[in-house]
């Protein structure tokens, strides 16, 4: 009786199971049978592993083999496993040395004729592996950067179950000779699915395009220091105003004014986008914001994650870290919207099936974008609009109040005036003028949060900003008035205060005064009260 064991590692979102792969050989009718919850995909493993040892120059055992995926409990999915299964094969026929074989975690994919496949979520795979343990991975030759990203991990790419069988029994590896002859790897179709993303708005594995400057937007000073407010301490805006007003250039050029991701942020941002499929092949790590952009016929699934079998990551998630844009925000589907409460206040989405509950991060800056009417002309100081009261009630009412809470900033965008498209120096400052303010302000804030689990001010609790973090004395009067005329809810008045932290922040204060304060209130409730709207140099 021959027996060999490796191990895999499967995934339950972006969090990963070690399996333990056991292959048993047994005298009796050839025949091979996989146990251990597999899916479709890994089911039809069979014959992709005994094609690919065959035409590997290996021997298939003409025995009974039976392959374990331990622990049984777990669902499996994908076709990841082929490697380990194989070389698990190979270990119990002798072929491998099965002592070789039992602290290696492998990852991939193989085709009939023995190549190594990359496959999704290499890089969370990887760190499940080295949180168990384990010091030693295999994943395909094209993966390997990505695999390589987790520190104190000993990673070996391989391009075929050839060369593996090689390096596992020290024999003379073999060159395989890269195919295509100038066209593409096809053995980089694994790690970009074509299509992937394209409901979310993601295009270039979320890279922000570098000609978007805030340079560009014309006026719009409350705006611009609305995205300035934004930015630096991680507030959720929402910006109302006529087709044309400038409401989508302002959300594109936002990420361009967050700071670049920490290490930490980087991996868990890359962890998301490898099991969605979304690296770019060549970068494997993601270290600005991401951007993402749902249509507004979206779906919850896509909004939110899910989906049919396996669970993936929806445009939240893809977000995570970074900017969640909804243009056109009345136009999506009321529950669509409304499932975005919980991501908002959490930081995370729980998706609930019945093969079990999958977690993914959604910790993201939204910017809401709409008309003030469905014909987008209905403004306070003229009257273009031919809308009915009833029909700009139903259109505003589309946004409902509880979500509209959780927003700590509201802008009404103005159109832009000839005279201001026309004048010398139109532009205002540019993104890296702002950037360096905000990278500021974050430094100030991260010092005075340090040793709490906070990072920005917009995570900061009511009850801890209320208990330990103070503003000046008398700087929240007329904050308090405008809760007791019912203007802010209890909830409202917590987040004026983490925006006034954040004003303060930019503008260099110890603690919030009551002009911080004023001026949290106008970007709260879109009322004017006599402070300044710019905080850098004039627009």
């Amino acid at each position: 009786m021959g027996f060999a064991r490796t191990c895999s590692v499967a995934l339950v979102g972006v969090e990963g199971v070690v399996v333990e792969v056991q292959a048993d050989l047994e005298p009796g009718v050839a025949a091979f049978t996989l146990v251990g919850l597999p899916d479709k995909s890994l089911s039809e493993s069979r014959d992709r592993v005994r094609a690919a040892v065959v035409n590997s120059g290996g021997e298939w055992p003409q025995k009974k083999l039976t392959v374990g995926l331990s622990p049984a409990s777990v669902p499996k999915a994908g076709s990841g496993f082929d490697l380990a299964v194989a070389c698990a094969v190979l270990g119990a026929a002798e072929r491998i040395d099965p002592r070789v074989l039992a602290e290696i975690v492998m990852i991939g994919e193989l085709g009939l004729d023995g190549r190594v496949r990359p496959v999704r979520g290499i890089l969370p795979a990887v760190l499940a592996a080295a949180d168990a343990g384990y010091e030693q991975v295999v994943v395909p030759e094209c993966a390997a950067a990505e695999a390589s990203l987790v520190p104190g991990v000993s990673v070996l790419g391989v391009r075929s179950l050839r060369q593996l069988i090689a390096v596992l029994t020290d024999e003379p590896v073999p060159e395989e000779e890269p195919d295509g002859h100038g066209r593409p790897d096809p053995l980089l179709a694994g790690l970009r699915v074509p299509g992937a993303g394209a409901a979310t708005g993601m295009h270039g594995g979320g890279a922000q395009q570098p000609d978007h400057d805030l340079a560009d937007v014309v006026g719009q000073t409350s705006a611009r220091t609305a995205v300035e407010v934004a930015a630096a301490g991680g507030h959720h805006l929402f910006l109302e105003g006529p087709p044309g007003a400038g409401k989508t250039m302002l959300a594109e050029r936002l990420p361009a004014v967050l700071p670049r991701l920490t290490r930490q942020e980087s991996l868990e941002v890359t962890a998301v986008h490898s099991v969605a499929g979304l690296l770019p092949p060549g970068k494997p790590l993601v270290e600005a914001a991401p951007y993402c952009a749902p249509h507004h016929s979206a779906t919850m699934q896509s909004l939110v994650g899910g989906g049919q079998g396996v669970a993936r990551p929806g445009a939240v998630s893809l977000a995570h870290r970074g900017v969640l844009f909804l243009d056109e925000a009345p136009e999506f589907h009321s529950q669509t919207l409304d499932a975005l409460r919980q991501p908002l206040e959490s930081g995370h989405v729980v998706i609930a099936r019945s093969a079990g509950v999958v977690r993914f991060p959604a910790r993201f800056l939204m910017v809401l974008a709409a008309n003030p009417c469905p014909c987008g002309r209905f403004s306070q100081r003229e009257s273009l609009c031919d809308c009915p009261p009833s029909a700009i009630r139903r259109y505003q009412g589309r946004l409902s109040g509880p979500l509209l809470d959780r927003v700590d900033l509201r802008v009404e965008v103005d159109p832009v005036t000839r005279a201001q498209l026309t004048a010398p120096g139109a532009g205002g400052e540019s993104s890296a003028a702002v950037a360096d303010r905000v990278r500021t302000a974050r430094e100030r804030a991260a010092a005075r949060l340090a040793g709490t689990p906070w990072g920005t001010n917009s995570e900061v609790p009511g009850r801890e900003l209320r208990s330990r973090f103070h503003a000046a004395a008398g700087a929240m009067d007329e904050a308090a008035r405008s809760l007791e005329r019912g203007v802010l809810t209890a909830r409202g008045l917590d987040r004026v205060l983490r925006v006034a932290w954040t004003v303060a922040d930019l503008v260099g204060h110890d603690r919030p005064d009551a002009g911080d304060v004023c001026l949290a209130l106008q970007l709260r409730t879109g009322v004017p009260r006599g402070v300044p709207m710019a905080l850098g140099a004039p627009a």
